[in-house]
């Protein structure tokens, strides 16, 4: 939640300072400071991003350990102004329930960025604009965001402000000068080992890492072996960067390090009194710099291309196949005007989603793709949806509008059906969000974590590529030349048409009842019948050659009937309905796989071990995941392979909201389901797999 909480002007400075409010409590105030009076042409100066937090709540250092993501700064300067990245001061060890070790900053921090004037400028005071988010956690995690600005006047010179803050954080600071101690790595089969000597006697010592982009790091462990000297133990790596921390409070110190500077080869494993404390957190997802705007774009639209041959897509694609051999004795320029339509469809989809996305984002919500099959009343809407679709398709009701109205359609040469094609754009698209594409994974990883200029452009991208076969097949109507010709036969392939939405409501209804149980699917099922009553008397009694006078007790009856299936069996049963208490696990044995729940901590733990870790990322909503379970991972020779090298197969199920799962994906740069990673024996490098498997993907992966 963000809000103007203190406006003030002290002659030189303009801040507005956002503070972060949950249940009447102030979490965060976030403010910009500068160490200057004045802006000199041409003379760096440097900002700082002051956070003060709650009592008992923490933000994140830039590698926030077990959990959390760094707060971020992105700022919208005035021409010919640049800015350099954030230095980051010394943060601290904490430890929060379930074992989860992280590095975070308690009660105050600045983060300092040092800013560039250009050598001229005709203003007499300069605003400098920055958007920052925040997580910050206690016993809960909550995103924060803020819009800050610092007013600052033009002079040709300037006196220093803020000193004794700016030297408080500047102290904290790692120097990038050599620790003025001795340091020898160590390459043993376990990891790295760092032996420390020269340290002034009964100082703390601590390594914080900072892990090079897909680096998995686990807690350095850090023991005393005599007067003056330490050891730190940093299983799982070949290499790592990190800072040097000695002392404690404000005396603390720290300096960057790395282990290229010099690493011995050992045959022996690190000593047992520096043994594994705790895992690492997951690999990062795809940032600006190793995942480039126009790479992300391509692989937008290529998954929206893949996205047509998805089995979510399917029902909707035979009914726009159905449309285009309807239309196919017709005139070129209106059979490209219903292309165009079903594309509108696609892009008002997607961009409207993209529009949702965005604006839950600025309220700071953690959102991802198909976010919204999470939500057990989407999921009953669309069912609504598809089961009338199927009623028109089998022929129970046609929508008959009065004659003005047909009228007006047909002079606009049947608005109608683009209308009808426009729809089944949008329809389309609906029934794709819950599959993840090759390609389109990494993409809307990258493109949900950056602002919503970028978001809307990959939208954009995907809606191209999702269009772009029926772009090409409504502009070339000569290729239609195969297809049938119209005739009766069409109102048989119409109704069987219908089957397909049907085995589509199927699915749905079992979406439903992971989420609100047996009852959900009854009472869904209830309402449906309602639903189908009305569109029944609609279909009989509302005709053409009806009285206006039956037509409108017909209407009257059909909103009389969903009216009460809406009371009886939603607002007082659907509503009431309630989750299955436990995850539903495949039998063991030669006809199942064990899956265990996933947790983090269950997943450190075994990690921690040695123990190989299969994870699946699935929802029921995901079709594509069922797909891949059923012929892919559910299959004998994974199952035996499995068993036979001992790996854990844990099942990450996001059917339902769950931010531990959310924050997992993205870790790894992903926005959505199907998502496999396998974690190998004795901490090597975890393995991610493609978003559609076969068989011998898998066993390859976990035979490794």
């Amino acid at each position: 939640m963000r809000g103007l909480l203190v406006v003030f002007f002290l002659a030189v400075s303009c801040l507005q300072v956002p503070a972060q409010i949950h249940q009447g409590q102030t979490l965060v105030t976030a403010s910009l400071v500068a160490n200057t009076t004045a802006i000199v042409p041409g003379k760096p100066f440097q900002v700082g991003l002051l956070l003060k937090m709650a009592p008992t709540w923490h933000t994140y250092w830039q590698y926030g350990g077990d959990a959390g993501f760094p707060t971020t700064l992105d700022w919208a300067l005035p021409p010919g102004f640049a800015a350099g990245p954030i230095e980051w001061p010394l943060p601290e060890r904490l430890k929060e329930p379930g074992d989860i070790e992280v590095y975070a900053y308690g009660d105050e921090t600045m983060l300092l960025v040092t800013i560039v004037p250009p050598a001229s400028l005709t203003e007499k005071s300069v605003t400098l604009r920055a958007k920052s988010s925040w997580l910050v956690c206690a016993e809960i995690c909550i995103p924060g965001k803020a819009d800050l600005e610092l007013t600052l006047p033009v002079a040709a010179s300037a006196e220093p402000a803020n000193q004794e803050l700016f030297a408080k954080y500047r102290a904290q600071l790692p120097s990038a000068e050599p620790p003025p101690y001795k340091l020898a790595w160590t390459q043993g089969k376990d990891g790295l080992g760092l032996e420390i000597s020269g340290l002034p006697a009964s100082l703390p010592v601590d390594v914080f890492p900072i892990p090079a982009a897909g680096q998995q790091v686990q807690h350095p462990n850090t023991t005393v072996t005599g007067s003056g000297s330490a050891v730190v133990a940093i299983p799982g790596v070949s290499s790592i960067q990190g800072v040097l921390v000695v002392g404690s409070g404000p005396d603390r110190r720290g300096w960057m390090i790395s282990s290229s500077d010099t690493v011995e080869a050992t045959a022996t494993p690190i000593s047992q009194a520096a043994a594994i404390s705790g895992s690492g957190a997951a690999p990062k997802g795809p940032d600006s710099a190793t995942f480039p705007f126009w790479k992300a774009l391509l692989f937008g639209f290529l998954g929206g291309m893949i996205l047509n041959l998805m089995p979510c897509v399917l029902p909707v694609i035979s009914l726009k196949i159905f449309g285009f051999i309807r239309q196919a004795g017709e005139h070129p320029a209106k059979i490209f005007r219903h292309g165009l339509a079903f594309a509108a469809g696609i892009f008002a989809w997607f961009l409207g989603l993209g529009a949702l996305i965005v604006a839950l984002q600025a309220a700071g919500n953690h959102v991802t793709w198909a976010f919204q099959f999470q939500n057990p009343w989407f999921n009953f809407f669309t069912a609504c949806i598809v089961f009338v679709f199927a009623l028109n398709l089998f022929g129970v009701f046609e929508i008959i509008l009065p004659g003005q109205a047909s009228n007006a359609l047909a002079e606009a040469s049947s608005g109608s059906g683009y209308a009808g094609s426009f729809f089944q754009g949008v329809f389309a698209t609906l029934l794709a969000t819950p599959c993840t594409a090759p390609f389109l994974g990494p993409a809307l990883g990258f493109a949900l974590s950056q602002s919503a200029v970028v978001i809307f452009a990959m939208f954009a991208s995907v809606s191209l590529g999702m269009a772009a076969p029926y772009l090409l097949l409504s502009a070339q109507p000569g290729w239609m030349k195969v297809l049938p010709r119209p005739g009766a036969w069409m109102e048989r392939l119409k109704q069987f048409m219908g089957f397909p939405l049907i085995a589509t409501l199927i699915w749905l209804l079992s979406v439903i009842g992971g989420q609100k149980g047996l009852g959900g699917v009854i009472w869904t099922l209830s309402f449906l019948v309602c639903l189908g009553l009305a569109c029944w008397i609609y279909g009989s009694f509302c005709g053409p050659l009806t009285k206006p006078a039956g037509r409108f007790l017909a209407i009257l009856a059909a909103l009389a009937i969903i009216a009460f299936g809406a009371w009886q069996f939603v607002a007082l049963a659907f509503v009431q309905s309630q989750p299955p208490t436990a995850m539903a696990e495949a039998p063991a044995g030669k006809d199942g796989i064990d899956w265990v729940p996933f947790s983090q901590k269950a997943l450190d733990d075994l990690r921690a071990k040695g123990t190989p870790v299969f994870v699946d990322f699935t929802a029921d909503w995901c079709i594509s995941c069922k797909f891949n379970e059923r012929t892919a991972i559910n299959v004998p020779a994974v199952r035996q392979l499995l068993r036979d090298r001992s790996i854990v197969a844990m099942k990450a199920d996001w059917t339902n909201a769950n931010p531990e799962i959310t924050t997992a994906l993205q870790a790894f740069g992903r926005a959505g389901v199907p998502f496999y990673v396998f974690y190998p024996a004795n901490h090597a490098e975890p393995i991610t797999l493609p978003e559609l498997l076969t068989q011998q993907i898998v066993l390859d992966a976990l035979s490794k």
